[in-house]
């Protein structure tokens, strides 16, 4: 007489004789800014992100991810417009905005029903303190810390009266009060407008003022702009210049050239640093893209490898929003700003240096160490969150 297998065990040995199936992806939402003359901060991020999402065969961590890229086209209502689609669509892990009016609009809708916002760059002081959210984490900093440790630096290279200027958003806000939060001497403030190009006004006022040295926070294609005006005006040969790496980084350099000459430029992340990580990490984004990264690309990168530290610890799992949120806290990953973690706020504690744009060994014009301005840096408004 033929014997047949119960049910329950004649399953399990077909599913056994079974191919495994593939494990669908982790789909992360990617807003970013890449039009308008600031779009090459998103097109760094973006490409350092999908570097790391390559170097691992099209995973983080080991699990598998797709990468939906939007621009939101530096407008906040484009932005929400992108993320409440996303959702709809599924999505509950975002990043990539570039700037904080645009942030302010997205991180509301990408953190309900417990979605994740890992942010890549801009990080408000309103959702670093009060306003701080369980599913809310910065990978960069906070948006004062900057400007913070540029004061610091003016201190000590002997400023006393200072024209400080950045457009009238929010980051620009939050970067003349965290100047002024640590600068010991004398300021006067001027707000331009956001993505204004031509600033022959305030510099007019800046001549007339006289100051020991200007601060000045302008990203992107604004800061181009203000950096080669600055110097046709021949301000940069009698007024020195203190700026976040924001406003003088890699590209900015190679498209203001000469001009940028003497430039002390504040930074979280070192590009000459002989961490293991920060240099692998420029040998693969200079061998990929062909162009040498800024600080837009090393977030970008640390962003996709602190989500990769995630996704590893939880198997994917982000419907556990618990265990994927505790993970990232633990933050296990190598970043090439060296030591990582986060502070009870869950916005990035990293080290902050002083450069010097001048000749390096080759005799090009580079971001040269000058000293580390502070070492684990907090940000001012950790204290006020209640996480």
């Amino acid at each position: 007489m033929k014997k047949t297998l119960p049910l329950a065990l004649l399953g399990a040995v077909m599913a056994s004789s079974l191919p495994a199936l593939a494990q669908d992806p982790v789909r992360i939402g990617f807003i970013t800014t890449l039009s308008t003359p600031a779009g090459y901060l998103g097109e760094d991020a973006r490409d350092a992100f999908r570097l790391a999402i390559e170097q691992e065969g099209g995973k983080l961590g080991g699990v598998p991810v797709e990468l939906v890229v939007e621009d939101d086209g530096l407008q906040p209502a484009r932005g929400k417009q992108i993320v409440d689609r996303m959702s709809l669509d599924g999505i509950s892990l975002y990043t990539g905005v570039m700037f904080s009016n645009v942030l302010a609009a997205v991180v509301n809708s990408a953190t309900r029903n417990d979605g994740f916002y890992i942010s890549a760059n801009a990080a408000p002081s309103n959702l670093a303190g009060e306003q701080c959210k369980a599913n809310y984490f910065s990978a960069s900093y906070q948006n004062d810390v900057p400007h913070e440790m540029a004061g610091v630096a003016a201190n000590e290279l002997g400023y006393r009266r200072m024209v400080i200027l950045a457009p009238n958003y929010q980051a620009g806000r939050d970067a003349l009060a965290g100047f002024k939060r640590t600068f010991k001497g004398e300021v006067t403030e001027i707000y331009t407008k956001l993505n204004q190009l031509d600033f022959s006004v305030e510099l007019a006022r800046v001549r007339s003022l006289a100051p020991d040295a200007v601060f000045q926070f302008h990203p992107g294609g604004a800061g181009i702009n203000f950096a080669k005006q600055y110097g046709s005006a021949g301000l940069n040969r009698s007024i020195p210049m203190l700026v976040p790496v924001f406003s003088m980084d890699e590209r900015m350099l190679a498209a203001t050239g000469s001009v940028a000459e003497g430039v002390n430029v504040v930074s979280g992340w070192n590009p000459q640093s002989d961490n293991p990580a920060n240099q692998a990490f420029i040998k693969a984004f200079n061998d990929k893209y062909h162009r040498a990264p800024t600080m837009y690309a090393a977030q970008g990168y640390d962003t996709a490898r602190l989500i990769g530290s995630a996704l590893k610890a939880t198997n994917g799992n982000l419907k556990d929003a618990g265990a994927f949120r505790a993970a990232l806290r633990e933050a296990r990953f190598d970043s090439v700003r060296g030591d990582f973690r986060f502070a009870s706020n869950q916005h990035a504690v990293i080290d902050w240096h002083l450069l010097r744009v001048q000749a390096d060994a080759s005799g090009k014009l580079a971001e040269v160490p000058v000293k580390t301005i502070a070492k684990s840096q907090v940000d001012s408004y950790a204290a006020r969150c209640a996480l």
